[in-house]
């Protein structure tokens, strides 16, 4: 009977010890193929705009249009390529307004840095950039999701570079941010990429860059193309630092005189309820207003005549 037991318990560790190298080894192709195959294929792609030189390495810097007022349009979290992703808000934008999209370090055609994706070096790296490139302050930042976080930090260290700030379903800094997804996490999901396995489930996930919303082929390309190795040293540092820099914007008290239009999307009020959207308006001060949008979170992707149209509106009333 214990013999029995044994031989069964034998073959039990036997099969998972196939299945274990089964996996080792697809994993090791998969990560040879990817390199060998595909590890320059981003080469090919040309920058849109100009890269200029930002504490000693190459930022990307896209634009559209010559209008009076400069929108400087800040991504998200986990955007492989800005410049493309904000192509249809671009081109309305620039209709009237000289529109700017900064790719920060590690995303878009952008370098990787050395320097920890805190506040302070996001401020200083826009400031750089924008000058490089040869626009002046003041500006009207535009931040979607997590840009919020550093456009505010901006605004209360240089309020006077700022003339206003339009926000595009921005992370709120008036809330006890805790909390994190351990580094471990953030390693297992570089592995997958490095696999090539990012590159099949990319695949299966639905877009809403379509020509039907403004996108051209070559922004719908490009865009998928980056995705594929979207997740670096950078976007894993700012995703882990994250928490830390709602806190540091949250210290320092907003600039009540600078007038802020909040455009909040259906999707996001519905995950994380109407107090926490009221509470971010409350921060803000009283030169804020704020108007709902029945969109997804990325609503530049979908309900790009709902932004310009808000902006207009906004803007116009500031100039009275």
């Amino acid at each position: 009977m214990e013999k029995s037991k044994a031989r069964k318990g034998k073959k039990v560790l036997t099969i998972i010890a196939i299945i274990l190298s089964v996996i080792v080894l697809l994993n090791v192709i998969g990560f040879a193929v990817n390199k060998i195959f595909f590890g320059n294929e981003l080469q090919a792609v040309t920058p849109y705009g100009q890269m200029v030189e930002v504490n000693g390495h190459k930022m990307h810097v896209y634009s559209m249009g010559s209008g009076e007022k400069t929108i400087v349009l800040l991504p998200g979290s986990g955007i492989s390529l800005p410049s493309a992703d904000f192509g249809p808000l671009m081109r309305e934008l620039s209709k009237e307004y000289t529109v700017v999209c900064l790719e920060y370090f590690g995303i878009g055609f952008s370098k990787q840095t050395d320097a920890p994706r805190t506040n302070e070096n996001y401020t200083e790296e826009i400031r750089l950039a924008l000058s490089q490139a040869g626009y002046e302050a003041p500006y009207i930042l535009m931040p979607h999701s997590a840009s919020g976080v550093y456009s505010e930090y901006y605004a209360a260290k240089y309020p006077e570079e700022i003339s206003a700030i339009i926000m595009l379903d921005t992370t709120s800094t008036a809330v006890d941010a805790k909390g994190n997804l351990p580094k471990f996490v953030y390693s297992i999901a570089k592995l997958q990429q490095a696999t090539g396995l990012t590159r099949l489930t990319m695949g299966l996930v639905p877009s809403t860059q379509k020509i039907e919303n403004g996108y051209t082929e070559k922004e719908i390309s490009d865009y998928k193309l980056f995705n594929y190795h979207v997740l670096n040293d950078n976007m894993i540092d700012q995703s882990y630092r994250m928490i830390e820099n709602i806190n540091s914007a949250k210290a320092l008290p907003f600039p009540q005189d600078i007038s802020v239009l909040k455009i909040m999307t259906s999707q996001s009020v519905k995950r994380v309820g109407e107090q926490y959207q009221k509470d971010h308006l409350t921060r803000l001060g009283p030169n804020t207003e704020s108007i709902l949008v029945d969109s997804t979170h990325f609503m530049y992707q979908t309900n790009v005549m709902d932004i310009v149209n808000a902006t207009d509106i906004f803007l116009t009333k500031l100039n009275k």
